[in-house]
């Protein structure tokens, strides 16, 4: 399997609605990170879909290898700046 595009080494703080459907980006190559924009197209990646359980602001993943993913786990810490737009270990 191919690792995904570090697409910042920062999260995304976002505000999110409770119960509506949102599709988080899994390969990194999206131009609307955190969320999917169709640019897995032709990749082994698919998008994840999630619902909040409650509406208020999240820190979503944008560094894409959390082990809590769409949240962010702090993940992003390990990778310097010159890593982003890369493929993660």
């Amino acid at each position: 399997m191919t690792s995904p595009i570090i697409a910042n080494n920062t999260p995304a703080r976002v505000a999110l609605e409770k119960d509506k459907k949102y599709y988080f980006c899994m390969c990194g190559r999206s131009g609307n990170q955190p969320f999917c924009d169709g640019s897995h197209k032709g990749s082994e990646f698919l998008p994840m879909a999630f619902v909040c359980e409650a509406s208020k602001d999240y820190y979503l993943c944008r560094c894409k290898h959390s082990g809590n993913k769409p949240y962010c786990d702090g993940t992003h810490k390990q990778f310097a700046d010159d890593r982003v737009g890369k493929p993660g270990d």
